[in-house]
């Protein structure tokens, strides 16, 4: 973390300008999950109590570049104003002469919330390409879009004295919010979330205790190669969960029976197996499957081996499977986990990634939860408080883990 952080600011008389991550559910005008919200606060809090005023940027769903009331970052805002002392308004606007007096009006200790960044187009900073473009067409069409985003983030940046990102969320995204607006800020620091996140996952992925367990599950394959690739070189063992092992049983000449499977996939499945064999990596398949006869939770379900006969699909890890992979889990020292067993959401098939959960939660190792589905499962199992970090960035914490640099960190000043 050679990145300045907002300890290193003075933010007294300061406006701060900082992209938070209030991309929250809402529903009848009110947010159902605060959490990502609460996860703000302490930059929030840090600002106001040290004399700084604050201008809050963020997105909310996917409103595609136009203003449209149904995504409006007003159910945050109040909530935001329920959870802090300070004075909360709403701007009608992300930029433009309105919004920009309300900055200028704003004392220490107050908070404006610009509206929605993904209003514009400019923020993601997309070009709109005909299906029959031409390559001149489409490399003109960048071209003009990436001068409007400068422009757009220019403004974003005349907002702020100082500026700090605490959305790891959207750390992986060159947005204008994010890794534009820093070229137009002399300081540009990291906020105690994105500190966090930096933190844990970067020194487990530089320097791990041994035993190092990464659990890698979910239905695909081809969202989490370069994954378990990176991992391979670091890791004692990779257990392997979900719709994606299906993929292996093939590549490996098991009979899938209707299981998930990614046929374009099962060549690189093998590459994979035969890396690990080479590196000495445990890379371990589930031994037993619960098989149901059709997708549902209605349906009738069975344990089988590794071979599933036709017009039964695998939907969870089976119990031999679960102590396997739990007996690996207490041995480590370092946890990486992302992507569930199973069919989680539907209670049959919840079994193996709540018992993995339990594992996790019981071993005495510094554990990672990074990604939807594995942080959607560690909080319906309610042991979330027993992890030692739920990362809140899904695709983030997975471009992470694969080793990539990320356009919203890079961006900072450098200590």
């Amino acid at each position: 973390m050679n990145k300045l952080t907002i300890r290193d600011l003075d933010v007294k008389g300061k406006r701060v300008l900082m992209r938070v991550d209030f991309n929250v559910p809402v529903k009848d005008g009110k947010v159902t999950d605060d959490t990502r919200i609460t996860a703000a606060l302490p930059s929030i809090n840090y600002v106001l109590e040290n004399g700084g005023s604050l201008v809050l940027m963020s997105h909310c769903g996917r409103p595609k570049g136009k203003k449209n009331p149904e995504f409006t970052l007003k159910p945050a805002a109040d909530r935001l104003a329920e959870l802090v002392s300070a004075k909360v308004t709403l701007a009608p606007d992300v930029i433009g002469p309105e919004v920009k007096a309300l900055v200028d009006g704003l004392k220490a200790g107050e908070i404006l919330v610009l509206e929605n960044l993904r209003f514009y187009a400019e923020e993601e900073g997309k070009a709109k390409l005909a299906d029959d473009a031409t390559d001149e067409q489409k490399a003109a069409a960048k071209k003009e879009m990436k001068a409007k985003q400068d422009v757009f983030a220019r403004e974003l940046a005349s907002f702020g004295d100082v500026y700090v990102d605490d959305a790891f969320g959207t750390a992986h995204r060159a947005h204008a919010s994010m890794a534009v607006v820093t070229k137009y800020i002399d300081q540009c620091a990291a906020g105690f979330l994105l500190e966090k996140e930096i933190e844990y996952l970067g020194k487990t992925l530089e320097a791990p205790a041994k035993p190092f367990v990464a659990i890698i599950g979910g239905a695909k394959i081809s969202g989490k190669i370069d994954v378990v690739i990176n991992l391979m070189s670091k890791c004692d063992a990779i257990l392997i969960g979900g719709g994606m092992a299906y993929t292996f049983y093939k590549a490996k000449g098991f009979s899938i029976g209707g299981s998930l499977v990614e046929d374009d996939k099962v060549e690189l499945a093998k590459e994979i197996l035969a890396q690990a064999e080479a590196k000495g990596v445990k890379l371990m398949l589930p031994i037993d499957n619960l098989a149901a006869d059709k997708f549902s939770a209605e349906a009738n379900i069975k344990v089988v081996g590794e071979n599933i006969e036709d017009g039964w699909m695998a939907l969870d890890i089976g119990p031999k499977t679960i102590e396997l992979y739990s007996a690996e889990i207490a041995k480590a020292k370092t946890v990486v986990w992302n992507g569930p067993m199973g069919c989680f959401e539907m209670a049959p098939f919840a079994k193996g990634t709540f018992s993995i959960c339990q594992a996790v939660a019981d071993s005495d190792s510094v554990s990672i939860i990074g990604g939807g589905d594995s942080v959607a499962a560690v909080n319906l199992s309610g042991l979330s408080d027993k992890m030692s970090h739920v990362s809140t960035g899904g695709g983030a914490s997975l471009e992470f883990m694969e080793g990539k640099q990320l356009p919203g960190i890079v961006a900072l000043t450098d200590k």
